[in-house]
């Protein structure tokens, strides 16, 4: 399974790097594939490259999307597992 998530340009560096923050990590990347970025944007990340911009309100839907998840996960793992029997 592939997974792209969201990221924020907080700089842009030498060549078509930018640093970018996912989630509070720090991580650069390459803006290689998308073209006029600038820091604020959103951006969906895969295997450290920018895929496309992406609109604010959908970055933050997404992000929302990701935490509730991380929190059912977190449930679960409190909880008794269904899937072990």
């Amino acid at each position: 399974m592939c997974l792209a998530i969201p990221a924020q340009i907080v700089e842009l560096r030498d060549g078509d790097n930018a640093l970018v923050d996912l989630a509070g990590v720090k991580k650069e990347i390459s803006l290689a594939l998308v073209d006029g970025v600038v820091v604020g944007d959103y951006v969906i990340v895969h295997v450290g490259y920018a895929l496309n911009k992406l609109d604010p309100e959908e970055a933050a839907k997404t992000l929302k999307l990701f935490a509730e998840m991380g929190e059912i996960r977190g449930e679960l793992a409190l909880g008794d597992d269904p899937t072990v029997h």
